[in-house]
């Protein structure tokens, strides 16, 4: 039996790092978003161990690859003692702050639920999905939520509504760790205003979130071509533009195609790796 699975891209509408926790992880308080970047994930059920293949030469196909540890996640959450075939069609960048990688973790989970028939409700699949990263639950539900603490509790927000989302990603790749030992080594952060933005979430008010939203990592994490990036995203009337995640990764939020699509032109001269999507209301797609 053999399943195909979209898995979609996230951006981080807001990001902030609340506290350090007892165990070295971070508590945090994100507005998470899906947009139309995806890969496809095939999974097929096999005997035993896990085969993992891969459109994308830099990416590695043994047990440090996020879907593998989904894959075996699965398999001790269930006490199935089976194993899958795994192709990843990558079209997400790598190490580029949208969750490429959590994505294709989501994506093994859900795929092997159905081809296992083990029906997991949404909570236990991301129960199995918070063991192997914190963007896997998100990316098992999708749309527009709040995530807090190391990513494992979400909360469903009103849709955004229908948005262009640019995307440019440097040539630069950033470490999530090396991000988070830069927080943990700088002096003083600026935190933002987190009731303000959940407030205009949760009442639909995307101007609200606009005017409040940030990313902290922006404070500590160095990508040389964001402050450009940014100029042009405003030049060509983006409601609001930020990093997503660690980065590298910058976005542009437009609600006028002709703007994005012209932001997008000028963008692929000096950054090359450029994509436009729109948002989108759910996480994975099943075939």
């Amino acid at each position: 039996m053999k399943t195909t699975v979209k898995a979609a891209a996230k951006i981080n509408l807001h990001l902030d790092i609340v506290s350090t926790l007892p165990n070295g992880y971070h508590s945090l308080f994100m507005i998470m978003q899906s947009v139309g970047l995806y890969d496809t994930v095939t999974v097929e059920k096999a005997p035993k161990g896990i085969e993992i293949t891969c459109s994308a030469p830099e990416i590695p196909t043994d047990k440090t690859n996020i879907a593998f540890k989904a894959c075996k996640a699965f398999f001790e959450a269930t006490g199935i003692r089976g194993g899958a075939k795994i192709h990843i069609e990558k079209h997400i960048p790598h190490a580029a702050g949208l969750a490429g990688g959590s994505a294709d973790g989501a994506a093994v989970i859900a795929a092997l639920n159905r081809i296992y028939e083990t029906k997991l409700t949404d909570f236990e699949l991301c129960r199995v999905g918070i063991k192997v990263g914190a963007d896997v639950p998100f990316c098992l539900t999708g749309g527009t939520r709040l995530s807090q603490d190391i990513g494992g509790v979400l909360s469903p927000l009103p849709p955004i509504g229908e948005m262009l989302i640019v995307l440019a990603k440097p040539e630069c790749s950033v470490s999530t760790k090396e991000a988070y030992q830069a927080f943990e080594k700088c002096e003083y952060v600026r935190h933002p205003n987190n009731a303000a933005v959940l407030h205009a979430a949760a009442n639909s008010n995307f101007g609200g979130i606009c005017k409040n939203a940030c990313n902290v990592f922006e404070q500590f994490v160095e990508v040389a071509e964001r402050v450009e990036i940014k100029r042009i995203m405003r030049e060509h009337n983006s409601l609001m533009c930020l990093m997503s995640g660690s980065g590298p990764t910058v976005f542009g939020v437009f609600d006028n195609e002709a703007d994005a699509l012209a932001c997008a032109g000028e963008l692929r001269q000096p950054i090359g790796e450029v994509y436009v999507c729109r948002t989108v209301t759910e996480g994975l797609s099943l075939d």
